[in-house]
């Protein structure tokens, strides 16, 4: 049975040219930097992000980690948002990989009140820690966050020798959303992640990048980390594609998730978040306690959801199109009704 799932755009299925590229690819041990593929990867995505160099990473947990782990020693702090990805859904791995403190600090989604934040900032006593990198998010759940509000955060970071890391996972979509070119977001930050298997498609992977400096520390921590791998131009081989085809087609997924939307509009009861539809997502909430078991009734009927938070998070991706949507929604109209 096929479902259809609006659970996230991590879901995606390789395309069919993506395929055909992983069996054909030229390979190498990356151990030794000899995969040509892989190489070729690398140096696309940190061109296209405005960087010196990118190393490619299994997963986007790993990917962040890896720049706690190498722009930090013990002991330094990091501040980041309370709801970041970093701290909600990396299964505590800060404190234990990198034995970094994690400064948590409230934003308005994603947005701080920078003037606090500055205040945080903490240099080395014989009772504190010291401040060493900022990490922010773009996009931020549903929301793209202004290229404004990134060189503020970036001036601060500067004026206090302190490094940025920008966890880019829809980074793509956020430069959609913005009408700008990916890189016009990465410039604010010294290291970048950026995901490949999200709705770009690609079955694995994340590329962290920075100069080349730093990413041949932080290629050797990957070893430390158990990242070392060996014909991986399989991946990349599709990670290419990710980056240079379906980037250039999320802007179908952002107006499928708008028509999403305003078929939910028309359900009573209904409440979207307005402030997180900039991207591919629909995060709302419903005033009814039905509500609970809705999971349930959709999966009986075809259709996979989650629950998100206190509502629920529906998401637009390459594997959906206009009727999958409209027999979803239609489903939660009738749920209702």
């Amino acid at each position: 049975m096929r479902y259809i799932d609006l659970r996230s755009d991590t879901v995606t299925k390789p395309t069919e040219e993506m395929r055909q590229a992983m069996m054909s690819a030229m390979v190498g041990d990356d151990v030794f930097s000899d995969d040509p593929t892989m190489n070729e990867l690398e140096d696309l995505v940190a061109k296209t992000l405005g960087k010196e160099a990118g190393v490619f990473i299994p997963s986007g947990t790993f990917s962040n980690q890896l720049a706690l782990f190498t722009h930090c020693k013990q002991g330094d702090e990091v501040i980041v948002d309370q709801f970041a990805h970093i701290v909600q859904h990396e299964s505590g791995a800060s404190p234990v990989i990198s034995g970094v403190q994690l400064f948590t600090l409230e934003s308005d989604l994603g947005i701080w009140d920078l003037k606090k934040m500055e205040k945080m900032i903490k240099k080395r006593t014989i009772s504190t820690t010291n401040t060493k990198l900022i990490c922010i998010e773009n996009a931020y759940n549903g929301r793209a966050l202004s290229l404004d509000y990134f060189d503020e955060v970036s001036k601060i970071a500067k004026k206090h020798e302190l490094k940025v890391h920008l966890d880019g996972a829809r980074i793509f979509n956020a430069a959609v959303a913005l009408n700008v070119d990916v890189s016009e977001i990465a410039k604010y930050a010294d290291t970048v992640s950026v995901c490949l298997s999200k709705g770009l498609c690609a079955p694995v992977g994340s590329v962290l990048v920075g100069t080349k400096e730093f990413v041949e520390q932080a290629r050797m921590r990957r070893k430390i980390m158990g990242g070392g791998m060996r014909q991986v131009g399989i991946l990349a081989a599709a990670g290419k594609i990710a980056i240079e085809k379906m980037s250039k087609r999320l802007i179908e997924d952002h107006e499928n998730a708008e028509y999403m939307a305003n078929l939910l509009r028309n359900i009573p009861n209904i409440v979207i978040d307005e402030r997180q539809r900039d991207i591919n997502m629909v995060f709302f909430d419903i005033d009814d306690d039905r509500k609970f078991a809705l999971e349930d009734y959709m999966f009986e009927n075809g259709v996979k959801i989650l629950e998100y938070e206190d509502g629920f998070r529906f998401v637009a991706h390459h594997d959906l199109d206009r009727k999958d949507i409209k027999i979803a929604i239609d489903l939660v109209e009738k749920y209702f009704q």
